[in-house]
């Protein structure tokens, strides 16, 4: 079985930046190799043409095509012959693509057939952030849903409200991110130095502007309380600040900012270190689809305090892995960050039962052979 990704991103250093959408396709692509599949991953919006290896995932470079006011459909017209002389040379069975932005809108390939997976449509996160989407985004992520032959979703609640969102009934097989359970890995978890980890992007739908209100509460309990931030510092689109970690410090007590380190952004093989060296990692965001980095602390045996919302009951079971607290909710939300800090065994006793939840329902192995089931039905 042979399997092309079409992405805006990848996680290498060629490519370019990486969010989410792009360390889940690698997650993916890796399991696909191990179970005897090829993979292909199509990166557009590329500054120039190129094919590399990366350690048996075949990666090529795609410019767009540039010309005012025709680039988003000449793009995908390149694509689309790409795609078509692929699989007229029998190298690739079936491409799929994220949600994101619609980059299928109209793409329709002679024979390759087309699947799309939701990671979450900027119309999805623009509906949960209560904020207005740009109607060419939600066209063309409409439009790409309905052309598709075959659809997946990393959670059901992405899959719900996706089609509440477009005004859809369609049906969607539900298969989550994955990671890889044996680079994420610990069978040391004994730390006492109540230490806090967020790591993500700073930035609002995210709960990054709740979180110093949320610590501001755990330090007046527990002084010796540290929070460690990593990651990208965001401008808010909201009041256009141009950075969401200068709005984080205006909002923390003098005490709290004290006890918080921001590192910035950290080397993704680096992560690993870093939530081991953390007692819990806390994660109060209003918008995802299924997030890997509550998959990767989870897989370090690392207990999390995240929000209650939505897709959250699809990863963590309240009171096994983790407790799950509204965001707005910052009395209680610290109360279950304080009662973890003074609590090792149960850090413990969560830690194992998430560990154990990654390796069942989320490790590349289990994600991959769930795909190529659902690849199978397309493919002829």
């Amino acid at each position: 079985m042979k399997i092309a990704f079409l992405t805006p991103e990848y996680p290498h250093p060629k490519t370019g930046s990486s969010g989410g959408i792009g360390t889940s396709i690698k997650n993916l692509a890796v399991g696909l190799l191990a179970e005897g599949c090829s993979a292909r991953v199509l990166v557009y919006g590329q500054k120039e043409e190129a094919i590399f290896d990366d350690n048996g995932i075949t990666v090529q470079q795609i410019k767009n095509v540039k010309f005012k006011g025709l680039s988003w459909w000449l793009t995908r017209k390149k694509l689309e012959g790409l795609i078509n002389q692929l699989y007229a040379n029998k190298e690739i069975d079936l491409a799929e693509a994220p949600d994101w932005t619609g980059i299928t809108s109209f793409i329709q390939p002679k024979k390759c057939p087309i699947v799309i997976r939701l990671h979450g449509s900027d119309t999805y996160f623009c509906h949960l952030d209560q904020r207005p989407v740009k109607w060419n985004n939600k066209f063309h992520e409409k439009r790409a849903l309905q052309k598709a032959d075959g659809l997946l979703s990393v959670s059901q609640f992405t899959a719900d409200m996706t089609n509440e969102v477009f005004g859809l009934q369609k049906k969607f097989t539900i298969i989550p991110n994955a990671i890889d359970v044996d680079v994420f890995n610990d069978n040391d978890n004994s730390n006492d130095n109540k230490t806090i980890l967020y790591f993500g992007s700073l930035i609002r739908k995210k709960g990054l502007l709740e979180l110093p209100l949320i610590f501001n509460e755990v330090v007046r309990k527990n002084p010796d309380a540290q929070l460690v931030l990593i990651g990208r510092d965001v401008p808010d689109i909201v009041s256009g600040n141009s950075s969401t970690w200068a709005m984080m410090q205006q909002l923390f007590t003098v005490e709290a900012l004290q006890n918080v380190s921001y590192l910035g952004s950290v080397p993704y093989q680096d992560i690993n270190a870093h939530i081991k060296a953390a007692n819990l990692c806390v994660f109060p965001t209003f918008a995802e689809a299924l997030p890997v980095s509550w998959i990767e602390a989870m897989a370090l045996q690392k207990p999390i305090v995240a929000s209650n919302i939505g897709w959250a009951k699809e990863v963590i079971q309240e009171g096994v892995e983790g407790f799950l607290v509204h965001p707005k909710n910052h009395k209680q939300y610290a109360e279950r960050i304080v009662e973890l800090l003074d609590n090792p065994q149960r850090q413990l006793d969560f830690g194992m039962a998430a560990r154990k939840k990654v390796v069942a329902e989320f490790s590349t192995e289990t994600v991959a052979r769930q795909s190529i089931l659902f690849y199978g039905k397309w493919i002829k």
